[in-house]
């Protein structure tokens, strides 16, 4: 397994499944949680410390219940990273209630600089979960096909 990425309490990792790969986050808050989820997808596709953050997208979503709202999140972050071309190291989420809005930072692909390691398709129900750990920090995760 790859190292994970840490700031303090919150932090990410990958994890395996079969062709696919696994995303996980941990934060203080839900909000947090889905951040360093967000971070663990965009590292598997390039090195984050190639991505200058000098360009923000927002994005909002809403689902009826926390792991369909990660599932929604992701996928709008898919969405955007196909769309505009781009990838990202750096997010900010907001939740009100069960309603998202996000801010992604990051930059348009620039093959001389981002070794592109995986192409995400989507966030999957796979391994999807969103709950509070023992220490009682959040935990978000799932499955993505790539």
């Amino acid at each position: 397994m790859p190292p994970s990425g840490s700031t303090g309490t919150a932090r990410w990792e990958h994890f395996e499944h079969d062709a696919d790969i696994g995303v996980r986050g941990y934060g203080a808050t839900l909000a947090e949680a889905f951040e360093q989820t967000a971070l663990a997808l965009a590292a598997a596709v390039t090195d984050l410390s190639t991505v200058a953050t000098a360009t923000a997208v927002e994005m909002r979503c809403e689902a009826p219940d926390p792991e369909l709202l990660l599932v929604d999140w992701l996928n709008a972050l898919i969405y955007e990273m196909a769309t505009r071309n781009m990838c990202f190291a750096r997010f900010r989420v907001e939740l009100d209630g069960l309603r998202l809005a996000a801010r992604a930072w990051g930059e348009p692909i620039d093959a001389a600089r981002h070794d592109l390691v995986v192409e995400p398709k989507g966030a999957t129900y796979t391994a999807l979960r969103v709950a509070r750990t023992g220490d009682g920090a959040w935990l978000a995760q799932c499955v993505i096909d790539v």
